[in-house]
């Protein structure tokens, strides 16, 4: 059918990205106040319908997401085997898909094009990004009050009125390259709601191309196509990182860059810059530090491999240093890290058991929650541990080790959001892993969470619902069609840490 061709899922996932985006004018995060008369909320007739809308369109375009993968793969089973004249119609649909990457951009284009004008989506969080870059403006301390000590006639005071309940009066958690950022748009802006939030969106749209760029040159040639198909066609992300301006989409971008930089190109030192700035967004980048170090250190060998590979650790450590003092924020940051473990999320595995076991044997639960927490903490670096392992003894490639890493942490963590599965998926899919049993369960997972959140940012009981009823028939058709199975493209072994002669020659180059 030419629905599930190439093209077909083009028109389909366009589709759904247009229908989210016209719901979400109805049922979206809507401001409340600043919104000029553009994005306001309507009567509760209008925004039911537009919230159906909007979850048919997501719809739409998950299944255009999911066949466009198959497409892709089965063009590279059939050309890598040479296959016959249906294996090269496979083949061809594949390559229409983009062999040289110009197919997947275009798609890529078509699906993010209708968001660009939505009102924030799924989240009210860049109304908390608008409000803080307005209070370093104002002089006031990021790390020690939240967005309501914003008053009237002081820029960010009606972006401030939009922030979710949790975060009003939470310091933020964000290092101070994303204040430096989101004081940036606030000045040009003027702190106005819309064009703060397209502001915002612009930053959003640089961090997708930098996903794109760092995913194609970390992954394996042959696989490129696919792992931008994983990482950043992925609905998770265009929904929350384009929708809904999470800068989890810069860190993992820059995350991306620096760690291609680091370990692909050779260039230790400008990596662990880029990664000290992803710090500097979001603290979990600092794995990144971890494998590169651990690349590096392999690549030269011996004692003096182990001294090169603290080296991209220290350029990060000073670069944030640097950038906490410019930006004149302080180094509150440090501080504030824990604060979003204060907040409860029911897709914390550590959270719940902690509050189930705590409702059980005592009568205040919060102590008994926190140890469990910590202990979480602590089997996720075991973890992460074991795997930096493997990695340093090759039996692990070390983006792959990175993204297995942070999707431990994840898993392990106080406090967990559907869209910070994407931390160790844009890395799994950057090590070429996209088109084997992990990188299929990665997509369902990805899928089902894309319904969790409603578009107004609420987390309803039918989204859950929703998210299992996706989950379990992403499961049947894992099973039924799996990617794992003798015969199929297999995902890759570790590549070889180049030496620092051909890293030289590819700086050439």
């Amino acid at each position: 059918m030419w629905v599930f061709s190439t093209a077909g899922c083009r028109w389909l996932g366009a589709a759904g990205s247009l229908a989210v985006t016209v719901g979400g004018w109805a049922a979206g995060t809507l401001p409340v106040r600043g919104g000029a008369g553009l994005w306001q909320p309507h009567g509760t007739g209008v925004t039911v319908a537009g919230s159906v809308l909007a979850y048919l369109g997501l719809t739409l375009l998950i299944v255009a997401w999911w066949q466009y993968g198959r497409v892709l793969r089965a063009g590279r089973e059939a050309g890598g085997a040479g296959a016959d004249g249906a294996g090269a119609g496979a083949a061809g649909a594949g390559a229409g898909a983009g062999a040289d990457g110009a197919g997947v951009g275009v798609t890529l284009c078509w699906w993010v094009a209708p968001l660009l004008l939505a009102p924030p989506l799924y989240s009210a969080d860049v109304y908390s990004y608008i409000a803080q870059g307005a209070m370093v403006l104002e002089g006031h301390d990021v790390y020690a009050a939240g967005p309501a000590v914003l008053g009237p006639g002081e820029l960010g005071y009606d972006a401030a009125a939009s922030v979710g309940g949790h975060w009003t009066d939470t310091p933020a958690p964000y290092g101070p390259v994303f204040l430096l950022l989101a004081q940036a748009v606030v000045g040009l802006t003027g702190g106005a709601v819309v064009p703060a939030v397209l502001g915002m969106r612009l930053v959003a749209l640089l961090a997708l191309a930098l996903i794109v760029w760092a995913v194609r040159g970390l992954a394996p040639e042959g696989r490129r196509d696919g792992a931008v198909w994983l990482a950043a066609l992925n609905p998770l992300l265009l929904v929350h990182v384009v929708g809904g301006l999470h800068n989890d989409g810069l860190m993992a971008g820059l995350l991306l860059a620096g760690v291609l930089l680091a370990v692909r190109r050779g260039r230790w030192a400008v990596g662990g810059a880029v990664i000290g700035l992803a710090m500097m967004i979001k603290s979990p980048a600092a794995l990144g530090l971890l494998f590169a170090g651990i690349a590096v250190a392999r690549r030269r060998g011996g004692a003096a491999g182990l001294a090169k590979g603290l080296l991209p650790g220290a350029v990060a450590v000073a670069v944030a240093a640097g950038a906490s003092v410019a930006a004149g924020t302080g180094f509150g940051w440090l501080r504030t890290q824990s604060v979003a473990a204060t907040i409860h999320t029911a897709l914390s595995v550590t959270s719940d058991l902690g509050l189930g076991l705590g409702l059980l044997v005592a009568d205040d639960p919060e102590p008994v929650k926190g140890v469990v927490q910590k202990l979480g903490l602590l089997a996720a670096g075991a973890i992460v541990a074991a795997i930096a392992w493997r990695v340093w003894k090759g039996r692990v490639e070390p983006v792959l080790g990175l993204g297995l890493s942070l999707l431990a942490l994840v898993a392990l963590s106080p406090m967990v959001q559907p869209w910070y599965v994407l931390w160790g998926t844009v890395a799994v899919a950057a090590a070429g892993a996209w088109d084997g049993r992990g990188g299929q369960l990665l997509a369902v997972l990805c899928a089902a969470l894309a319904y969790e959140t409603a578009p107004s940012g609420h987390t309803p009981a039918y989204g859950f619902a929703l998210a299992g009823v996706v989950l379990a028939a992403g499961l049947w058709w894992a099973r039924r069609e799996s990617w794992g199975e003798p015969g199929t493209v297999a995902v890759p072994g570790p590549r070889p840490v180049p030496s620092e002669a051909a890293a030289r020659r590819d700086r050439v180059r």
